[in-house]
């Protein structure tokens, strides 16, 4: 009876551990399941694109001019004011001109000596009374005081400046009788008058790269904001900015503006190079953590773990995302799913209906 009775609870043990087993089992079953995310992917492949660059910058001309005297001295006269339109071979601002013209008066009386002295060794020299080191002593005395004439006459004639081209004054840095030293700025000018506008507008490398001369682009002038300018790339930097680090791209604008245009005015442009890109072109929903120039997406090499990579993004519209770089060794994309994934996470990819 004992025995029965023995048996039978060993049995009941047995049986109540069997059932324990298959429930965790049927648990761990239905976790790892669980676990699990259906994802939907799509196969990457490149494509060509020409993909339009947005730059920005102020409005200049390519002839700025920084003019200023020869020589030092005190200015007796500037005659134009910040503003003045001028035009080329106008007067704009005079030295006083009395030390100047002593210099050459003296220069002048040094030459006539020295002209002098060569006539007279020149006769001394065919009498065969002076030596030919004396007559040519002479020559050589002669010949620099013509040069200090000359030099003289040079810096009388660069005392006063005058504008190099039609255009305007944009800044006055000296006053009447201020004293300046040589080479010191009196007045900027630039070419204005004549139409030739320009956008100088900073890039960075990638856009920089893309861009090649004589490529096309379309200018806004944030004064003129419904009225569209074309112009072209006229310039590349070849050098990136030490300040800034990015690179200078200028845009001359064609044709004859039908607004006037003032130096420093804000325009930006829309730049389409003719240099195409291989790019991925894919969902915007795929993009993950993105802004203009990175973000995180997720791909798949068996179709069944999922992992996130970073890429580099040439454009974004409202539907897909430009990717020019980090999807090299990637065959497919998760683009549904992903906002549930971690990098390493088990995936069951669905199939397409």
């Amino acid at each position: 009876m004992n025995t029965i009775i023995t048996r039978t609870l060993q049995f009941a043990v047995l049986s109540a551990m069997v059932m324990a087993c298959n429930g965790k089992a049927e648990t761990v079953t239905q976790e790892s399941q669980k676990d699990v995310i259906p994802v939907s992917t799509i196969l990457l492949s490149k494509t060509r694109i020409q993909p339009l660059i947005q730059v920005s910058g102020q409005l200049t001309t390519d002839d700025e001019t920084y003019l200023a005297f020869k020589t030092g001295g005190i200015v007796r006269s500037v005659n134009v004011k910040e503003g003045d339109a001028v035009h080329k071979g106008q007067v704009l601002a005079t030295l006083d001109l009395t030390e100047i013209k002593s210099q050459v008066a003296q220069a002048r009386l040094g030459f006539e000596k020295s002209r002098r002295d060569f006539e007279r060794a020149s006769r001394l020299y065919k009498d065969s009374v002076a030596t030919l080191e004396q007559f040519q002593n002479s020559q050589t005395g002669l010949d620099i005081a013509r040069k200090q004439l000359e030099t003289a006459e040079f810096n009388l004639s660069f005392s006063e400046i005058r504008a190099v081209t039609d255009g305007f004054v944009l800044k006055k840095f000296v006053s009447e009788g201020q004293v300046i030293s040589p080479g010191a700025p009196v007045v900027l000018t630039n070419g204005a008058r004549q139409g030739r506008w320009i956008v100088r507008a900073g890039v960075g490398d990638r856009d920089w790269s893309s861009v090649s001369l004589q490529d096309n682009a379309k200018i806004i002038v944030d004064a003129f904001p419904t009225e569209e300018y074309s112009a072209v790339v006229s310039r590349k930097s070849e050098g990136a900015d030490p300040a800034s680090g990015s690179f200078t791209v200028e845009l001359t604008i064609t044709g004859k503006p039908s607004r006037p245009f003032a130096t420093g005015m804000f325009g930006k442009a829309t730049i389409t190079p003719t240099r195409a890109t291989e790019v991925w072109t894919i969902p915007f929903d795929a993009l993950l953590d993105g802004d203009a120039k990175q973000g995180y997406v997720f791909v798949t090499e068996d179709g069944k773990t999922a992992k996130k990579v970073q890429v580099t993004i040439a454009g974004i519209t409202k539907e897909y995302v430009q990717v020019t770089s980090g999807l090299e060794t990637s065959k497919a994309l998760i683009v549904s799913g992903g906002a549930y994934l971690v990098d390493g996470s088990p995936i069951q990819v669905l199939e397409k209906k």
